[in-house]
């Protein structure tokens, strides 16, 4: 693997919990090229041609193995668009762990297009961890635009963990997802935006096979002069169980927009939509104060404990 300096040593950390090269299959992509790949007997890591992304293959019955495939930019100007496929096989059980890092110190914007479609083969269970970090004292951007696709093939289950906590100047999330019958999808997505960010992330998740069931939860903080938008629909096709749910904390002025929608095609579609927006309760930061903590670090602790 080629050598990181530093600062891409302390994004991979942040975006994928990597101390060093991690065990099983990963490529790690650092300002628009691979810094490393190793496929497995069970994962095959390709590069598409042309370069735009990756084809991973992960053989039936795979068990209790995981890829990694973290992004780290730390040149400011650069922009790219990647399309990495996963090809799942039937009965696997793995972990996938992707996420961006960008570290932008110059004047021009830094813009990460990830776009990740998965094939999850029948029986199939996956849990993917996708994490946005950025920092950099320069006046360019860190833009963050993921894109992902998921195709669920019968009685497979995907857990996805979304999570963008801090430093991404823009970002617009767009998941879709289809589910045939038995298929079972839990999505957890946690956002922190400050200064003037903006966030959108939007979800069209369709039900279309019996039995199968989709949970999709979001928890975000709004800061400064913030915007965030999340927009969930659930598309109930058969008979099947959906839930979405957004929940908000707004501080200073910042603005949160939550549309949630469902559609039931079907008279045995049950949906159920929750959102939620408002203030830290002031009794909470009275209580912490009570206890030793500034009302500054009382904030912070109520802050870290929701989006935990």
């Amino acid at each position: 693997m080629k050598k990181l300096d530093e600062i891409q040593k302390r994004l991979l950390l942040e975006v994928a919990g990597l101390h060093e090269v991690p065990e099983g299959a990963y490529n790690i992509r650092s300002n628009g090229e691979s810094a490393g790949r190793v496929s497995t007997a069970n994962i095959e890591i390709v590069p598409k041609e042309g370069g735009s992304g990756l084809d991973i293959t992960i053989r039936p019955g795979t068990k209790n193995e995981s890829v990694h495939i973290p992004v780290v930019m730390t040149k400011s100007g650069l922009k790219e668009l990647v399309y990495n496929d996963f090809h799942i096989g039937e009965d696997a059980d793995v972990v996938i762990v992707a996420g961006c890092g960008i570290d932008n110190c110059g004047p021009q914007d830094s813009e990460h297009d990830g776009i990740h479609r998965f094939y999850v083969g029948k029986g199939a269970r996956i849990r993917y961890v996708e994490k946005h970090y950025g920092s950099g004292d320069g006046k360019g951007k860190r833009i963050l635009n993921p894109g992902t696709e998921v195709y669920m093939e019968e009685d497979s289950t995907m857990e996805m963990e979304m999570v963008q906590i801090k430093g991404v100047d823009d970002t617009n999330r767009s998941t879709i997802a289809e589910l045939k019958k038995g298929a079972k999808l839990v999505v957890r997505e946690r956002l922190m935006t400050h200064g003037v960010q903006n966030a959108l992330s939007t979800y069209e998740v369709k039900l279309d096979g019996e039995g199968c069931s989709a949970d999709v939860v979001s928890r975000s903080v709004a800061r400064d002069d913030s915007y965030q938008k999340f927009d969930a629909k659930l598309l109930g096709n058969a008979p099947c169980k959906g839930h979405t749910e957004c929940d908000s904390i707004i501080m200073d002025r910042g603005r949160i927009l939550a549309v949630p929608a469902l559609e039931a095609n079907h008279v045995d579609a049950a949906l159920v939509h929750e959102a939620a927006i408002g203030k830290i309760a002031g009794e909470q930061i009275i209580k912490l104060m009570t206890l030793g903590l500034t009302e500054q670090e009382a904030e912070e602790q109520i802050i870290n404990g929701f989006l935990k």
